[in-house]
């Protein structure tokens, strides 16, 4: 049984929230009334497997907590040490699609955009329950938007990882609607094996992130999960402070998938 350390117990979603979760078969919902290094040093020590926070604390609360209580993995490609994050989405005719990054890296360098792509590979494929089908987003598809920085920051991001990843199922750059409408995505993209067919998108910057998937929320109706941060030693998730209390037991349900 997962256990899930909520450190903001007197918060009414979340006693909403984790109420309904004490039922669950998969996690254990533990409401605190601590802060958030005494949630992460609980984890720390092994006394619970990962935390929910954020729907009192701001997003910068969470991260510099997770970042100097829990640490930062090593990364793959990036110099420095790297952390990012992901959305689930969960629309209403079932879809279910995975967005990175749209909350921690403002904007990245090719080189933390690769590791962006190694951390929500490896998160998708246990969050999803079919295989990841990833697609680099972009206001081009494969050449059609002439030259600009931004489509060279993913072809690159890409090369670099694939060049490390050979067998994931992953390709860009392409425009929203080649990536997930399959008419479009074989119009535009015949020859990819991931157009109008993806369900992880990985966007250029923080800016097309937060906007696209408040979008799926506010204007498609989607249920979101997130955002669900990544690098870190331990599993943290953030939440929108806008979240209600289906939205955080969403996101506890996502996360005790990553354990």
């Amino acid at each position: 049984m997962v256990k899930i350390l909520f450190p903001e117990a007197k918060n009414e979603f979340i006693i909403e929230a984790t109420e309904k979760l004490k039922s669950s078969d998969a996690l254990e919902p533990i409401a605190l009334e601590s802060d958030l290094p005494e949630a992460c040093a609980r984890v720390v020590a092994g006394e619970a497997d990962a935390i929910v926070a954020g729907i009192d604390y701001s997003s910068r609360d969470v991260i510099l907590a997770a970042r100097d209580h829990l640490g930062v993995a090593a990364p793959v490609f990036s110099e420095k040490n790297l952390f990012s994050s992901l959305f689930v989405a969960k629309f209403p005719d079932g879809r279910i699609l995975i967005l990175s990054d749209g909350a921690t890296c403002k904007h990245p360098t090719v080189l933390q955009l690769a590791d962006i792509i190694r951390l929500t590979a490896e998160a998708s494929a246990k969050l999803l329950d079919e295989e990841p089908r990833i697609a680099l987003l972009s206001f081009s598809t494969f050449g059609s938007g002439g030259h600009d920085d931004t489509i060279d920051l993913m072809r690159d991001a890409l090369a670099f990882y694939r060049e490390k990843y050979p067998n994931v199922a992953i390709d860009g750059e392409m425009q929203l609607d080649a990536a997930i409408n399959l008419r479009i995505g074989q119009k535009k993209a015949p020859n990819s094996p991931v157009a109008g067919r993806a369900n992880v998108l990985i966007v250029p910057d923080i800016n097309t992130g937060n906007i696209l998937y408040k979008s799926f929320e506010q204007l498609a109706g989607a249920q979101v999960a997130g955002p669900i941060l990544l690098g870190f030693k331990y599993p943290i998730s953030d939440l929108s402070r806008g979240s209600n209390a289906e939205d955080v037991e969403f996101t506890a349900e996502c996360l005790a998938k990553l354990i």
